[in-house]
């Protein structure tokens, strides 16, 4: 979930870019608009950068073993057929 203090602060100013002179409507903006966010933002099944950041360097070593593997099989495979002759 996004961080508490980077919604609060999202939402004032967005409530402060109002017109002066509105009596409590930017507070009850600043109020509704941060409940619209975070409960569309925890639909959005969103997930912290350094988390992705962690499951997207897992998921680069898996590749590179991954076609490490693929190359010694096409190795074995090959010594196979060639021993097959």
């Amino acid at each position: 979930m996004i961080d508490a203090k980077i919604l609060n602060e999202f939402t004032r100013k967005l409530a402060d870019a109002l017109p002066p002179g509105l009596g409590d409507l930017p507070r009850h903006v600043e109020l509704n608009l941060r409940d619209l966010l975070e409960a569309t933002l925890a639909r959005m099944d969103l997930v912290p950068r350094k988390e992705f950041d962690v499951q997207s360097a897992v998921l680069a070593r898996s590749r590179e073993k991954l076609e490490a593997l693929e190359r010694r099989v096409a190795e074995l495979e090959a010594a196979l057929a060639e021993d097959k002759r």
